[in-house]
């Protein structure tokens, strides 16, 4: 069995500039776990905040699961991400320093079909340095378009 992908936050690779990234556990409910598995959730708008040596999760939108009734949570809970506490101390201290944020880029089930998420690390991006990203990324289609065209 390979990793499965649930959930992508591409807005996060746009808006931040992506330094560090951790694989972190995430405590979940059984309906959540089904809802996942059935790919309805989504990680737009979503950030992670250090409180108390504790990693808390805002913001992950979870569709209620149909079969579960009474039993299901609410969508858009605080979740606890799970770290061991080295690293948890580690990103505390990175932070802290002016700037830096924690961005949840990808919620997968990995080999074992344990739902884990990918945490980063990022320093958000100036309207400027967005755009210097998009000349260079049309620069390179420009180049690649060209060399292409030689070949032939």
């Amino acid at each position: 069995m390979e990793r499965i992908d649930v959930a992508a936050n591409r807005k996060a690779f746009r808006d931040y500039e992506i330094l560090e990234r951790f694989e972190a556990g995430i405590v979940l409910v059984g309906s959540e776990v089904k809802s996942l598995r059935a790919f309805k959730a989504n990680l737009t708008d979503s950030f992670a905040r250090i409180e108390e040596n504790e990693i808390s999760l805002y913001n992950m939108d979870v569709a209620a699961y149909a079969q579960a009734s009474y039993m299901n949570v609410e969508p858009k809970r605080v979740r606890r991400l799970l770290l061991h506490q080295k690293e948890i101390q580690r990103l505390k201290d990175k932070a802290a320093q002016r700037g830096f944020t924690l961005v949840p880029l990808k919620l997968y089930f990995n080999q074992r079909g344990i739902a884990k998420l990918e945490l980063a690390l990022a320093r958000g991006k100036k309207f400027y340095d967005r755009r210097e990203d998009i000349k260079r990324r049309e620069a390179d289609l420009k180049i690649r378009k060209t060399l292409k065209s030689r070949r032939k």
